[in-house]
């Protein structure tokens, strides 16, 4: 097996505790869009983490039209995208923490120069940006080792879809069999395993234990190499990839 070189981080609930504030933002977006459409259903957050967990905006704004059966324009929705962005950033800038125990296993690994470190996110660029900065990551990552499935692409797309993943094997220069990548959802863990990267699943952001086995059982079956529940089983977690 050729030798680990790079490490793909996921962003949001694996680099910076980012996904509840986002849905938040997400649910009041997605609840005027439903009362314009004249349709009574209404989100939570909550609600919108369990739906669509790992899918960017535009994504969810495609399912969210499938599953109630309305359309909307190309321009009606590249405007929700942008406006989704803003008040998502807004939020994240005022009250994002990192993940627990990511920043000194991020520190370790930049003072190892062993690897090469990426983000690999479907969400926007500038928001990815936003979040990683607010909490002091953007020191790890290099400006162009940043990547977001919504923005880098000629196309947007969104996890589960390898597309974003192919995209950074490319400009990073590296086979599948020499990058980790570290995904907290099934979307996110999906996208890298077709792209032929092998997957630390962390569950460490789900909250209480039933919920943290559950998605460490759903990962496992998608072809998740390991799962870790805190990261300071990082480490042990990445030499097992290495053995393999």
């Amino acid at each position: 097996m050729p030798q680990i070189t790079e490490i793909f981080f996921d962003c949001d609930n694996t680099l910076v505790l980012s996904e509840e504030l986002a849905f938040e933002a997400c649910a009041d977006l997605a609840n005027e869009i439903l009362e314009k459409h004249n349709i009574s259903d209404r989100y939570t957050g909550d609600q919108l983490i369990q739906d669509f967990v790992g899918q960017n905006f535009r994504g969810m704004m495609v399912s969210l039209q499938a599953k109630y059966k309305f359309e909307m324009t190309k321009e009606e929705l590249e405007g929700y995208v942008k406006e989704e962005e803003n008040r998502v950033i807004a939020k994240l800038e005022a009250k994002a923490e990192p993940c627990v125990g990511v920043m000194p296993e991020l520190e370790k690994l930049s003072e190892s120069k062993k690897y090469g470190l990426a983000v690999v996110s479907s969400s926007a660029l500038r928001r990815v940006k936003a979040s990683i900065k607010k909490v002091g990551q953007d020191k790890f990552f290099e400006e162009d080792a940043v990547y977001s499935a919504a923005t880098s692409l000629p196309t947007p797309t969104s996890k589960p879809d390898p597309a974003i993943y192919l995209h950074a094997l490319k400009e990073r220069n590296k086979k599948p069999g020499e990058v980790v990548a570290i995904e907290d959802s099934k979307s996110g863990s999906l996208s890298a395993i077709r792209a032929g990267i092998p997957v630390i699943g962390y569950v460490g952001s789900y909250n209480g234990d039933s919920k943290q086995q559950e998605m460490a059982k759903v990962l496992t079956d998608l072809g998740v190499k390991v799962i870790m529940k805190d990261w300071s089983e990082f480490e042990d977690c990445l030499a097992q990839i290495e053995r393999a």
